[in-house]
């Protein structure tokens, strides 16, 4: 099978069995003595040939998606979430892309993603859903038309397959179960959300950055900050970043709670499986919480450092006043003197005296010194 053009392909099929794992870009004939198929395909294959996929469940599970899912799993514009049936589990999770996709299923003017803005690491996010059915033994999964989930899953899973067939230890099951290949199709699932969910830890570093740099242009007395309407966007991309954050926990939590009503065989390796499903699904969790919780706490940034740049300027602005203030206070007694000497009577004392200028200048001179002594000493006149 040539890999670029399995890279490409609209639809991969994967045979898991143990340890082994066989791809395929056919349509499954049936499923594995021991093991489960995982279907993977874009939006667009899974629209024109939906027949053929509803018609390849039939066979392999003896059900179908029902056609309210059909249409979900056909959006790209639903939000992160969870439905079953008494048949498989239906999942939709928004991953991170860099560009917009799907172009040719919009029903309307919106983009094929949520379209953030602002700064660069922010304006070249966009998100799209993926979405998972869920049988017992078959996983399908559909993505968008680069299928970048699909491919660098796929290509880890690979590998394992690699390291595994390569292991002379048959005994040794690193590369099975919690670690390597998984164990069943929700187990799959649960990689590939979690592997979509780093994603979003990753991004963390690169909005930090980004954002701290503008708090450093907020809260240097030295410039003047004008990008008021970038900021507003990046407040705003932040808050839609966060929403989608928590339908992704939401559609995971009620997953998670799903988990307690299933069916759990009363065998050792059964109960390991349900368990580990359970932990996985807690540990995905937590991946997300930490990522809304550091989205909300950007957010809190932001505005903490908005309030104390109008608050530093507010102050700029009342030390000046203050010290305009002064400066007024110091000339006032200058001017009434200046006046007095001004006025229109003939007997003015000192006026008509050869002394008499510098003895006002004099005057007005110790007049100001005193003056600006004192209020140096209250700090009136301190240094902006």
């Amino acid at each position: 099978m040539n890999k670029t053009t399995a890279g490409h392909s609209p639809l991969r099929v994967f045979t898991v069995v143990n340890a082994r794992v066989e791809a395929s870009l056919n349509f499954p004939a049936a499923l594995p003595h021991n093991g489960f198929v995982w279907v993977a395909c874009t939006r667009k294959f899974f629209d024109t040939n939906l027949p053929q996929v509803q018609a390849c469940l039939q066979d392999l599970t003896g059900h179908s998606l029902v056609d309210l899912h059909n249409s979900d799993l056909l959006s790209s514009q639903l939000p992160s979430r969870f439905d079953f049936t008494s048949h498989y589990d239906m999942l939709v999770f928004r991953r991170l892309s860099t560009r917009h996709e799907d172009t040719s299923l919009q029903t309307d003017n919106k983009p094929a993603g949520y379209r953030t803005s602002g700064p660069a690491v922010l304006r070249h996010i966009d998100t799209s859903p993926v979405g998972f059915a869920i049988f017992d033994r078959v996983l399908l999964t559909v993505h968008p038309e680069d299928c970048a989930v699909r491919e660098t899953y796929a290509t880890r899973l690979l590998a394992t397959r690699a390291n595994a067939s390569t292991s002379n230890d048959p005994s040794d099951t690193r590369s099975t179960g919690a670690r390597g290949i998984p164990d069943n199709p929700a187990d799959m699932m649960l990689r590939i959300v979690s592997q979509m969910v780093d994603g979003y830890l990753d991004l963390r570093r690169e909005l930090t950055r980004q954002l701290d740099h503008w708090q450093a242009a907020l809260l240097s007395p030295r410039t003047r900050f004008s990008n008021w309407s970038t900021l507003l966007q990046a407040r705003l991309a932040l808050h839609q970043l966060d929403e989608i954050c928590e339908d992704q926990r939401i559609a995971l939590q009620d997953w998670t709670e799903s988990l307690n009503s299933w069916p759990v065989a009363a065998t050792p390796e059964g109960l390991r499986a349900h368990e580990l499903l359970k932990i996985r699904s807690r540990d995905v969790l937590e991946h997300i919480d930490r990522v809304v919780h550091h989205v909300q706490r950007l957010e809190h940034s932001i505005e903490t450092a908005v309030q104390m740049h109008f608050n530093a300027q507010s102050n700029r602005t009342n030390d000046i006043m203050r010290t305009l203030t002064a400066i007024t206070a110091i000339f006032l007694p200058l001017n009434l003197i200046a006046a007095v000497f001004g006025m229109n009577f003939e007997f003015i004392p000192l006026l008509h005296q050869s002394t008499g200028f510098w003895w006002t200048i004099s005057g007005m001179l110790l007049i100001a010194c005193t003056l600006g002594v004192v209020f140096w000493r209250k700090r009136f006149l301190a240094q902006l």
